[in-house]
């Protein structure tokens, strides 16, 4: 079973943390959140999740990759915290998967990740990514990164990451279970 690790600062963006867990569960990944400090952790808009470990914990490395959710505060924090950062490092060392949406690219940034990669963020964030090509791409994959734009592009990027883990047959299953793809075969018929 693929296992992919979570982690949530204080005031991280609620649905690109919840949406991303959703889907990589549903397609049969062990998803396991880990908090900065406090195992209930407050997002931006004041829901509290509640993660399965800390920080500090053993076996972190052990997981096929590592998903960064945004929320200018949370991805402030991870940016900021040196054990964030080394846990960053070594799963790009390690060559595994190392993914963010939103703001929180900027401590892929930090943790000099994202030199020679292509990535995106929120536009609000642009500057901030200096040492990759940027993108605008709603879900960007290079090598072993994966970045995407905001909280509308949570489920692509959780998709996109059931695929770079190897499963395809369930990101398809998710997507149709979701009506994801029903809804990009007729998004024509919706008020934006």
């Amino acid at each position: 079973m693929k296992r992919f690790l979570v982690l949530l600062a204080e005031g991280f963006e609620e649905t690109e943390a919840v949406t991303v867990i959703d889907v990589l569960r549903r397609g049969g990944v062990d998803v396991v959140l880990c908090s900065l400090a406090d195992l209930l952790v407050e997002g931006s808009r004041h829901i509290f999740v509640k993660a399965d470990r800390s920080i500090d914990s053993e076996g972190l490395q052990d997981f096929d990759g590592i998903y960064l959710p945004g929320g200018a505060k949370g991805a402030a924090h991870l940016r900021d915290d040196a054990r964030a950062q080394k846990l960053i490092r070594s799963y790009k060392e390690s060559g595994k998967l190392v993914t963010a949406i939103c703001a929180a690219p900027i401590a892929l940034e930090r943790a000099g990740v994202l030199k020679g990669e292509t990535a995106t963020s929120n536009p609000d964030f642009r500057d901030h990514i200096k040492e990759a090509t940027y993108s605008e791409d709603p879900v960007v994959v290079s090598g072993k990164v994966i970045t995407s734009r905001a909280a509308g592009t949570a489920l692509p990027i959780g998709l996109e990451i059931l695929r770079q883990l190897g499963l395809e047959n369930e990101a398809k299953q998710v997507s149709h279970d979701m009506l994801f793809d029903f809804l990009l075969d007729n998004r024509e018929k919706i008020n934006a």
